[in-house]
């Protein structure tokens, strides 16, 4: 066997780690741009209600920390990558758990803001956004 046809084997495994390493990167990046984009939306459901209604409220409180997540997701994932690259390279690599549980605290700690929002807002009948 030449040396062209062994190399090539061994990068095929690594070429697949890394694409592996890039589609977690994406999806970590389709995450973020989800929550920022609901951070948004949270802000933005306030121009549904009516004037003598409308009040600043705290709603936009929590789609600003929607956002900020949404960022912090964005340059931890960044950081997550490059650092997965260069253990890949170095076969090095060992899975941990930290960011998995950091994330799910996080989300869960923003879902359990939108249930208390949703559940504290007071209904107006006059809104669009109460089906009849």
């Amino acid at each position: 066997m030449s040396n062209t046809q062994s190399k090539g084997r061994q990068n095929s495994s690594r070429v697949r780690d890394h694409l592996a390493n890039e589609r977690t990167y994406l999806a970590w990046m389709r995450t973020a741009i989800a929550l920022m984009g609901f951070g948004v939306v949270i802000v933005r459901l306030r121009n549904f209600f009516p004037p003598q209604v409308h009040r600043p409220g705290n709603g936009w409180k929590l789609g600003l920390l929607f956002s900020l997540v949404g960022l912090v997701t964005v340059l931890l994932s960044s950081w997550h990558y490059f650092a997965i690259r260069d253990a890949i390279d170095e076969d090095t690599y060992e899975p941990t758990d930290r960011w998995v549980i950091v994330f799910s605290l996080a989300v869960t700690l923003l879902g359990a803001g939108v249930i208390y929002f949703v559940f504290t807002t007071p209904l107006n009948p006059m809104s669009s956004m109460v089906p009849e």
